[in-house]
């Protein structure tokens, strides 16, 4: 049987007196050379404006089109931990960024031309720890010969390390996120798994620019981690918590107020 400390080498620390066990990672903070340029194509990304009437009245609409995503509630049945993904999101950064800066980006910013920015251009910029977030293991739905089942395990191994088979992935709902801007849609699953299930160490795919750090969250803890406004985190991480007291409390005999 593989322990847990076998496999991921997990720390705890306490962050507003909320335990939450972080595994050892590259350090992602290290954010330099900051440059804001036009995004004149994208891989991910592509701006259109859709014009039509509605009762009668002329409108029209910027939106941008993506692709659609899977993120996965997992569970520790082990450590009755929740897993979860710490990452360095350059869009929270340059929200905070902005609140440092006498002026936007994009007002920064000329078309083709390119524009670093420094401390002296606008003050103290933010600590990169503004732009980190806590996630739900997620991913996008880009690989059209995989099942939304398959991308998920995929995501769980690459991000998290453990190997969940697709029959214990259970789907708990779909919902459109960025209704203003995407109107992708995201499908919800929940995996349990055990140290059992731990074959490496996740962090994501390097190749591909991930830098991913897992983090457990105490089961006994997560209602008040979620509601912890300190720790940015996505509405994913409060729904699922949420999700989980109402529909898989009882079965671990625990109790809530939620």
């Amino acid at each position: 049987m593989r322990s847990l400390s076998s496999c991921f080498p997990f720390t705890c620390c306490y962050l507003s007196e909320i335990p939450v066990v972080h595994k050892p990672l590259q350090i992602m903070d290290q954010i330099s050379n900051i440059q804001v340029v036009p995004c004149s194509s994208s891989n991910y990304l592509k701006p259109f404006r859709v014009h039509y009437s509605q009762n009668g009245t002329k409108k029209s609409w910027d939106f941008m089109r993506t692709h659609d995503s899977v993120s996965v509630l997992i569970f520790n049945t082990t450590s009755h931990c929740f897993i979860l993904v710490k990452q360095f999101r350059p869009a929270v950064y340059m929200c905070e960024w902005e609140k440092h800066t006498p002026q936007s980006p994009e007002d920064k910013v000329k078309e083709g031309e390119e524009k670093e920015e420094s401390e002296e251009s606008h003050g103290d910029p933010p600590t990169a720890a503004a732009g980190v977030t806590y996630e739900l293991c997620a991913g996008l739905v880009d690989k059209p010969d995989l099942s939304l089942e398959e991308i998920a395990r995929q995501e769980i191994l690459e991000e998290c390390g453990y190997d969940v088979p697709v029959s214990k992935l259970r789907k708990i709902t779909s919902y459109r996120s960025g209704v203003g801007v995407t109107g992708s849609k995201q499908t919800m699953f929940y995996a349990e798994v055990s140290d059992d299930n731990c074959v490496g160490e996740g962090g994501g795919e390097p190749q591909e620019g991930e830098l991913i750090e897992v983090v457990k969250v105490p089961l006994q803890e997560s209602m008040n981690f979620a509601f912890d406004e300190s720790l940015p985190k996505t509405m994913g991480v409060l729904f699922s918590f949420m999700w989980f007291h109402s529909n898989m409390a009882p079965k671990y005999k625990i109790s809530t107020n939620v």
